[in-house]
């Protein structure tokens, strides 16, 4: 591993002159043979429109997510919280795609090595989020299944050093290359894929992302064993037990369609660096169709929204109720999106006395509201009568 300097990237400017000339990206691109296609000369191909456009749809989905998250007190807990975490780097990450490619291309040829470290850096960095949130997002879980107990502030606390280390150690891995863990004076070193990324550190992020996803897997497996076994047996106890047991198993059960999601999306695109790694400069031509990789690499970040949609039912009464609240257009819309603006947007989670009754959910809560609408009824009849 090539010595890394912690000097900022200003001082690093000043440092190497190469850092500040338009000739590298050049000179590495002819080097690896990537000149050689028709990318790089004239405007965007239709390929980047079409990505472009999914980027758009990433951006927006993410954000209505985002906004159903914020806009309902029921989802204002830790859980929901990494949820939120991960939504945003999928949101962050539509952005850092869609600059990527319209400074891609002709673009490219025009950047200076910085200004390519800061482009192929903000991928990297709101993918480490990505993986790093989903860790979080297990081992959350796994944490809350052992304890068995619910301590809020605890909870909140632990849910922040998460986010926090996640972004830290994010911006961390992104920034490697511009603080001199590259190979701009060594030629030879040089990925076919990043040109100007060294393939030592290439390999380096790729063992890290799949030993976390590695994590993951065993995090989830463990978890799923110990809410099963839960819900065996908590099968003779009361009926609010055993509830809050299935809510476990749904959440569990969305976060995993998220985790093999991820994994199905990426792991075309990490076994291509894999093979960036072990392959001679020009030897293999199947790393210069790399852009349909990370394209299918950008389709995790726009399913993830669908998934919660799909699999999460108050995410999707909310996401559906919000997108109602958003496009009708009524007389009294605009007064309604007042009262509502920063609320909750789900009945039964506006207040304290809403979620009692909603705790009071079963046959005897049926029957009770039953007697009173026929109370209601009968006083108005005997009011008419008289």
């Amino acid at each position: 591993m090539e010595p890394v300097s912690m000097e900022s990237p200003h001082h690093l400017v000043q440092m190497y002159p190469e850092y500040r000339n338009n000739n590298i990206i050049s000179l590495h691109y002819n080097y690896t043979g990537k000149l050689h296609s028709s990318k790089y000369k004239g405007s965007l191909k239709a390929d980047a429109i079409v990505f472009l456009v999914v980027c758009v749809f990433i951006v927006l989905e993410n954000l209505v997510v985002l906004l159903a998250i914020w806009r309902n007190k029921k989802f204002h807990s830790p859980m929901y919280y990494l949820l939120g975490n991960l939504t945003l780097s999928d949101l962050l990450a539509g952005v850092a795609y869609a600059a990527n490619i319209i400074l891609s291309g002709a673009s490219t040829l025009r950047l200076t090595p910085t200004q390519w470290f800061l482009r192929e850096g903000g991928v990297f960095v709101t993918l480490a989020a990505s993986v790093l949130s989903l860790l979080a997002i297990a081992v959350e879980r796994h944490v809350t299944m052992i304890r068995m107990r619910l301590y809020h502030g605890k909870k909140k606390g632990r849910m922040l050093l998460l986010v926090g280390t996640s972004w830290a150690s994010s911006i961390l891995l992104g920034v490697l290359p511009i603080l001199g863990w590259n190979c701009l004076d060594r030629l030879p070193a040089c990925s076919t894929v990043l040109p100007l990324y060294s393939k030592h550190y290439v390999l380096f992020c790729i063992t890290i992302f799949l030993a976390i996803l590695l994590s993951i897997v065993v995090l989830y497996a463990r978890v799923y064993c110990m809410v099963t076994f839960n819900r065996r047996r908590l099968g003779s106890l009361h009926a609010g037990t055993l509830k809050k047991s299935k809510k476990h198993m749904s959440l569990l059960k969305t976060v995993t369609v998220v985790v093999g999601t991820f994994i199905a999306c990426w792991l075309p695109l990490f076994l291509l660096l894999l093979l960036d790694v072990a392959c001679q400069t020009q030897g293999c031509s199947l790393l210069y169709k790399a852009d349909y990789f990370l394209g299918l690499a950008m389709m995790n970040s726009l399913l993830n929204p669908i998934i919660y949609t799909l699999t999460s039912k108050d995410l999707r009464r909310a996401i559906f109720k919000l997108l109602c609240c958003l496009l009708t257009v009524t007389p009294g819309a605009e007064e309604s999106r007042g009262k509502h603006f920063g609320l909750p947007i789900l009945e039964g989670s506006t207040s304290k006395s809403d979620r009692s009754s909603h705790q009071g959910e079963g046959p005897n809560a049926s029957l009770s509201a039953r007697n009173g609408t026929l109370t209601a009824s009968n006083a108005v009849v005997s009011k008419a009568a008289h």
